[in-house]
């Protein structure tokens, strides 16, 4: 991001004063990385994407969100989007939300689904797959 807006800044979005207000989207994203990475850890499953996943972790972050990882990158993105002001910035993060949604997340959920059966079913009806 940070190459692309160097690169091709285009066009302000965002005001100076408004730029530090990143700070939030990014911390929020961040914290929802760490923890759901820490969650990982403790359950002692795979974090790998196109891994096979062995154990279902459905509590802490995943109770509010199927993919807590994801919307953590996508606030981020905002968040570092809003530092920087450029449209292409925040064109970049505005790309990944539909790449993640249609591809890599379907991805992970057939591979939950063949693993995980009926309380991969269960946990998909109780959690939304963003918020």
């Amino acid at each position: 991001m940070g190459a692309v807006h160097h690169l091709w800044p285009g066009p302000r979005w965002l005001s100076p004063a408004l730029r530090p207000w990143g700070a939030v989207p990014l911390g929020v994203g961040i914290a929802l990385l760490v923890t759901a990475r820490l969650q990982f850890a403790r359950h002692r499953t795979n974090i790998m994407t196109f891994g096979q996943p062995n154990r279902l972790v459905t509590t802490g972050a995943f109770a509010l969100s199927r993919n807590p990882m994801y919307l953590g990158f996508a606030l981020v993105l905002v968040g570092a989007s809003a530092f920087s002001g450029g449209l292409s910035a925040l064109l970049l993060a505005l790309v990944f939300l539909p790449v993640a949604d249609r591809w890599y997340i379907p991805y992970e959920e057939r591979l939950l689904a063949q693993a995980f059966g009926t309380a991969w079913e269960d946990y998909k009806r109780r959690v939304r797959r963003w918020l």
